[in-house]
């Protein structure tokens, strides 16, 4: 993967000052160097200026970004952040209309399908992508992005020039940028983060491009276009029939996705997801005579503290050391101390950019910068429980019949440290609800669906929109913090969209979690693994991280010049120390509960801190 960034202005001639604005986009690379530690380079035009960060992953030598062809009189220049997984059969494609190629990257791919196509190849595309297109004939900068939200590309507009970035730091990096956050701004860090509102970036004046979405930037506007979306109609096919086109489907993904010019590896927990990804991945590198490097997660003394709960009732390893044993892979284990799950948060927000999922978030960061260290490329199985319907919110009455984020519903629980006056003067709740409203509005539905049916549609994209996304975005901001390219097969847009119209009955036959994504795993994996109970990503139980949690929390409200100390009231604090925490009550998702409260007031106070926000209220 890589990081991109640029401007565009039809009303500048940046090369009048061609130096100047080099040095900026220079400044907006050396702001996502992380992204991009092998290679960079900065292209400018007239009126545009694109910048790109490479990780090399695909043919190495000849992939240098940004790229410039020129067909029939016709320049363009590309910046690219992703992977076009079905670039072999485009390029053949390609070839056959007479496209010649001076490179194997999936970067050409992408240029030479404009040249011959259009802004409609983007339709082509099967992968994670974030791409800054400029059309110098037509004087036109195309941003896409790809249909789920993988890739990150964040935007702004300063008067007449639009800047954009895969981080917002690097739109930070643009001359006279500075952020700021209002009312809206801290609705979404306390009444819906981690999570944030897509299409927005928290920042006042910072938007995202939308997952399946493209701008059209030309002359003076800014156009919107949708490229992509689900669409729901009945499902006819059998059982039977379902559970094959699911299983080829997700084989012929994890495939795609195993393209690489280096090793790959995958995360294995030993929960079905991942463990599907692994034992395809294995099985087909076994045919070349490889074996596949795979890694798990764990905190220090966890075998001594593990508190089983509804949400997490077993420990992974041994369901490891099973696959392990099956696959025949090269496995590592890795475990995260306190000290550096707690040094992690801050670095978490740096990578982030907002406060984020607290140790859920540092932990994974940690790991990313041990496994880049063996390999530059990894599978995950994330995503299947939002596809597949695996979270306890998509089996119980009450997310029925709430009408609020079935992973987030309880406002006061989020409210606990924060000062009355702030939650007089925010309204919380009242944003909470416009945007889970906003967002069942929008839910595809299906003359055929029964009310029951039409609800589970809603709780369906409601995590398709929010939850995934927020997964999505930590993966992607913790391995390339350390260079790792993490890809996700189970997300690819195919699969969403066959299973998105499986009705239910199908895919939890008889009760069963997810039980069409395990009658599809049938013959890969043990059955013992294939039907294991859900157990989520792993977190630490130790006392003693809590207690060191709530002693820095407790030094930053005695600093005055802590930014935070004007948000969290005292006496809450103090009560909320000396409460026992209850494990099973999380505030957001499964695993963020008491410590997680406490861990993310301590990335919210670094956050103020480190980026000097201005607090406009």
């Amino acid at each position: 993967m890589c990081g991109i960034a640029g401007f565009y202005s039809s009303r500048h001639s940046y090369t009048q000052e061609g130096e100047r604005w080099e040095k900026v986009l220079e400044c907006m690379n050396r702001a996502q160097k992380r992204r991009g530690p092998d290679e960079e380079g900065v292209c400018l035009n007239d009126h545009c200026g694109l910048a790109h960060v490479r990780l090399s992953i695909i043919d190495l030598n000849r992939g240098r970004q940004p790229m410039t062809r020129s067909v029939a009189g016709r320049t363009c220049t590309v910046s690219f952040n992703g992977e076009i997984y079905n670039m072999p059969q485009l390029r053949k494609e390609l070839e056959r209309e007479g496209a010649v190629f001076e490179s194997d990257s999936d970067t050409e791919v992408i240029l030479q399908g404009y040249l011959l196509y259009g802004e409609e190849y983007v339709r082509k595309l099967n992968g994670i992508f974030a791409i800054a297109l400029w059309d110098a004939l037509e004087g036109t900068l195309y941003l896409f992005r790809d249909r789920v939200g993988v890739k990150p590309l964040f935007y702004t507009r300063q008067k007449d020039t639009l800047v954009f970035a895969s981080e917002l730091k690097g739109i930070f990096a643009f001359p006279g940028i500075r952020p700021a956050i209002g009312r809206e701004g801290l609705c979404e860090i306390f009444a819906l983060g981690p999570a944030k509102t897509y299409g927005k970036g928290v920042f006042r004046g910072i938007s995202e491009v939308l997952p399946g979405h493209y701008l059209v930037c030309r002359e003076s506007s800014v156009k919107d276009i949708c490229y992509w979306k689900l669409e729901s109609h009945p499902h006819r096919d059998s059982f039977e029939k379902t559970v094959e086109k699911t299983a080829w489907l997700i084989e012929d993904s994890v495939k795609k996705q195993m393209i690489s010019d280096i090793p790959i590896s995958t995360f294995l927990s030993g929960g079905v997801d991942s463990s599907l990804v692994t034992a395809i991945c294995a099985s087909e590198l076994k045919k070349q005579g490889k074996i596949l490097n795979t890694f798990s997660f764990d905190f220090a003394e966890n075998q001594k503290y593990f508190k089983a709960n509804s949400f997490q009732p077993s420990q992974d390893r041994p369901w490891v050391e099973k696959m392990v044993e099956y696959c025949g892979t090269n496995h590592r284990y890795l475990e995260c101390n306190n000290t550096d799950l707690i040094d992690n948060l801050f670095r978490a927000v740096d990578a982030r950019d907002l406060p984020c999922m607290a140790d859920v978030e540092s932990s994974m960061l940690y790991f990313c910068s041990k496994v880049v260290g063996y390999n530059k490329v990894t599978l995950t199985g994330e995503c299947a429980d939002e596809i597949f319907g695996g979270y306890p919110w998509f089996h119980k009455k009450e997310a029925f019949e709430t009408a609020a984020f079935p992973w987030s519903n309880d406002m006061t629980a989020r409210q606990a440290l924060l000062k009355e006056e702030l939650i007089r003067e925010v309204p919380m709740e009242e944003y909470a609800t416009a945007a889970y409203e906003k967002t069942v509005r929008e839910t595809p539905v299906c003359s055929e669906d029964t009310s029951e049916e039409r609800r589970r549609r809603e709780i369906a994209y409601l995590n398709l929109k929010w939850f995934m996304v927020t997964l999505l975005d930590r993966m992607d901001r913790t391995s390339m913090y350390s260079g790792l390219e993490a890809r996700v097969p189970l997300a690819d847009h195919r699969i969403i969209e066959y299973v998105w119209n499986v009705p239910w009955e199908m895919k939890c036959p008889d009760g069963l979690v997810k039980g069409l994504l395990r009658n599809a795993g049938r013959g890969k994996l043990p059955d013992e693994v294939l039907f294991r109970r859900k157990s989520p990503y792993p977190k630490t139980y130790h006392p003693e991280y809590e207690k060191r949690l709530g002693e820095m929390l407790l030094d930053v409200i005695n600093d005055h010049a802590a930014p935070i100390r004007s948000l969290i009231d005292r006496e809450k604090l103090n009560r909320f120390l000396n409460t026992p925490s209850d494990y099973g009550r999380p505030w957001y998702g499964q695993l963020m509960a008491g410590p997680q409260m406490l861990a993310y007031m301590l990335q919210v106070n670094y956050w103020l801190e480190k980026y000097q926000i201005q607090l406009i209220l």
